[in-house]
């Protein structure tokens, strides 16, 4: 092997590992003697399939090593991920308003340092996506924390 294509070899063997694993992990589904003719396993079979063919081809023909961002584009990358895991945590407590108009807010002053367009930006897609999802999807989202609607 050429040390050039390290990194695509690398997660080939590691999407190879991850797929079968779960395909391990689906032989375990339960079926009762009432199924269908394909059977509750075939889905996470064909994930199984696909997944592991690509982590082979990823290991058998990798592509050339890629350019890595560098440590500035790397800590905004890190950042994203830091609010994207805090709107997670944020959702059930704090209802879905405030924190989406947060993040969405956040990551549009990443893309575009501009502070009343990437507010502008946070609150619209709060507000629309609330609508969205919770009127047109029938999702069962809070707008604000329970405490405060009773």
């Amino acid at each position: 092997g050429h040390p050039i294509v390290a990194s695509d070899r690398i997660f080939g063997l590691v999407v190879l590992m991850v797929a079968l694993a779960y395909g391990a992990s689906a032989t375990q589904i339960q079926t009762s003697f009432l199924v269908d003719p394909v059977g509750p396993r075939m889905f996470p079979y064909l994930i199984t399939g696909v997944a592991g063919i690509c982590g082979f081809f990823l290991l058998v023909r990798p592509d050339p090593e890629p350019e890595w961002p560098g440590i500035r584009a790397l800590g905004a990358l890190g950042f994203s991920i830091i609010v994207l895991v805090g709107y997670a945590y944020a959702l059930k407590p704090l209802g879905f308003l405030v924190p989406t108009a947060l993040a969405a807010g956040l990551l549009s002053y990443q893309i575009s340092p501009q502070p009343a367009k990437a507010a502008m930006a946070g609150v619209g897609l709060s507000g629309g996506l609330f609508v969205l999802f919770k009127y047109i999807l029938g999702l069962g989202l809070f707008a604000l924390p329970r405490g405060l609607i009773g």
